[in-house]
């Protein structure tokens, strides 16, 4: 008989597997739907998958409650849900972003010698969707794709500053870990920072996401006004100091700007 913690072990592997094994099912299934088969019913859907129809009714039934699916009342069949058409929103808010905006970005970088960047925020975290780096040795990096807590970063607070309390106020409860010794995480001092972008119209961070760096950014907002992104430009203490940055803030305030007209915005109202 194999030793308890030996046999624990090869539970949970069974377990993990099983679950791994649910969530492809679950992702194949939804894959089935398209332009032309635009819903499907149980019995088809089992056949194609190679499952059980109770599994699959099972699965469904969750992907409805979830809103991954919907089912037609009269035909009984399945069809793809309005949650999904939430995340693709998303996907595409980010895409357009990063197309419309790298034409400025360029021209940013071009004026400050700088790098600059296009941030989004992911839950808790900002997630960079376009960056171009200064040409200087010494100068900020920020690959494509990599993600840091949005309230030390500027990108961050430049987001934040104009989202509602429902999104903001979690991730002051939560917290974060400190990425320096300079990163501020107490809750009252950072919701005095957010009012301060308000009242500017950018976010300024000094040393809190990376030592030696400062960075500054402005938000981006779509055709309905609501901020879905940031331009952020950083460099090394040496180079941006108080007065530097003052001088690139209408910059990168009006990159920002232009942006959010290439994405629909109206007007140039106060931030």
């Amino acid at each position: 008989m194999a030793p308890r913690s030996e046999a624990s072990n090869e539970t949970g592997a069974a377990e993990r597997s099983s679950r791994l094994s649910s969530v492809t099912t679950a992702v194949r299934l939804l894959k089935m739907f398209s332009e032309g088969e635009a819903e499907i019913g149980v019995t088809s859907l089992a056949r194609r998958l190679g499952v059980a129809k109770s599994t699959v009714y099972r699965m469904a039934s969750t992907l409805v409650a979830e809103g991954m699916l919907e089912q037609n009342p009269e035909t009984e069949k399945y069809r793809l849900g309005i949650a999904l058409f939430a995340l693709g929103a998303l996907v595409r808010q980010r895409m357009d972003l990063s197309n419309e905006g790298r034409p400025y970005i360029f021209d940013l970088r071009e004026a400050t010698n700088e790098t600059v960047h296009l941030a989004v925020l992911d839950r808790s975290e900002i997630m960079y969707v376009y960056d171009l780096e200064s040409t200087q040795a010494i100068r900020m990096r920020a690959n494509l794709g990599a993600r840091k807590p949005a309230l030390c970063t500027a990108e961050g607070r430049a987001i934040l500053a104009f989202q509602p309390p429902d999104i903001v106020e979690p991730m002051l409860r939560e917290g974060f870990r400190p990425r320096t010794p300079k990163t501020e995480t107490q809750p009252e001092t950072l919701r005095a920072r957010l009012v301060e972008v308000r009242e500017h119209g950018y976010a300024c961070e000094d040393e809190q996401s990376e030592l030696g760096m400062r960075s500054i950014a402005a938000p981006v907002r779509d055709s309905t006004g609501l901020v879905v992104g940031a331009v952020g430009m950083a460099g090394p203490l040496q180079r941006l100091s108080n007065e530097t940055l003052a001088r690139y803030a209408p910059l990168v305030v009006e990159t920002a700007n232009a942006i959010s007209i290439r994405l629909g915005y109206k007007t140039h109202a106060a931030y």
